[in-house]
C-alpha cells in the first residue's frame, strides 16, 4: 500500500480545485488530513476538548467552517489547522481534496484536503479546542480498519472504524480516512 512516492500516488486521485455544492440547508466546512511523509507515513488527528458544543471529545482532523476572509476552502483548512495545531501554512504541501463527506447530524458537507508534511512538526495545540494531538502510522490504520455498528443517540452508526491504542476513529473522520486508504490500496502494485 505504501510506496516511496506517496504524494505521487495520491495527486492523480485527488481533486486539485474542488467546487462543492451543498444541499439546501447544509453548510460547507474544510478539514486537513495531515500526513507526515516519512519512511513510515503518519496521519495526524486531533482529539477535541470535552467542552466544545459540537463533537466534544471526538477524534477528528483539524478544520472547520469558512470565515469571511478565507479565499476558498483550501485556505479554510490551512487557517483552521494553523489555529488548532500551530502548524504554519507554509509547512503544508496541499496535494488535493478527497471526496466530500456529508454529516447528517450537523448537516455539514466536509471537504477534506490532503496535506503532506516534509518533516515531523512540533505542534502547539490550541488548548481551548484541542485536548490531544494523535499520530498514527498509515499502514497501522489500514490494518485496523473494520466495519462496525455503534449506538449513536437514537440511532446506529454503520460504517468504518479504526481501533487504535486507547482510541477509536469513527464517523465522518473514519469515512475520510477510508477514502484515503482506498486510493492507496488501488494505487499499490
Amino acid at each position: 500500500m505504501l510506496t516511496d512516492d506517496l504524494r505521487g500516488h495520491l495527486a492523480p486521485n485527488l481533486d486539485p480545485d474542488p467546487r462543492p455544492r451543498p444541499q439546501p440547508g447544509s453548510r460547507l466546512a474544510a478539514v486537513l488530513v495531515p500526513i507526515v511523509d516519512a519512511s513510515e507515513p503518519l496521519v495526524v488527528f486531533t482529539r477535541r476538548t470535552d467542552h466544545l458544543p459540537r463533537h466534544p471529545g471526538e477524534i477528528s482532523f483539524p478544520g472547520g467552517l469558512p470565515h469571511g476572509g478565507d479565499r476558498g476552502l483550501r485556505e479554510t483548512a490551512l487557517r483552521e489547522t494553523e489555529e488548532e495545531l500551530g502548524l504554519p501554512r507554509a509547512a503544508v504541501d496541499v496535494v488535493g481534496a478527497l471526496t466530500p463527506v456529508h454529516t447528517t447530524v450537523s448537516r455539514i458537507l466536509i471537504i477534506p484536503f490532503v496535506g503532506m508534511l516534509a518533516a515531523r512538526p512540533s505542534f502547539a495545540p490550541n488548548v481551548g479546542e484541542i485536548a490531544e494531538v494523535l499520530e498514527y502510522p498509515l499502514a497501522r490504520l489500514a490494518e485496523a480498519e473494520s466495519e462496525v455498528e455503534l449506538p449513536r443517540g437514537d440511532g446506529v452508526y454503520r460504517g468504518y472504524a479504526y481501533e487504535m491504542p486507547g482510541n477509536r476513529v469513527w464517523g465522518a473522520t473514519a469515512r475520510i480516512l477510508h477514502d484515503l486508504i482506498e486510493i492507496l490500496r488501488r494505487e499499490s502494485p
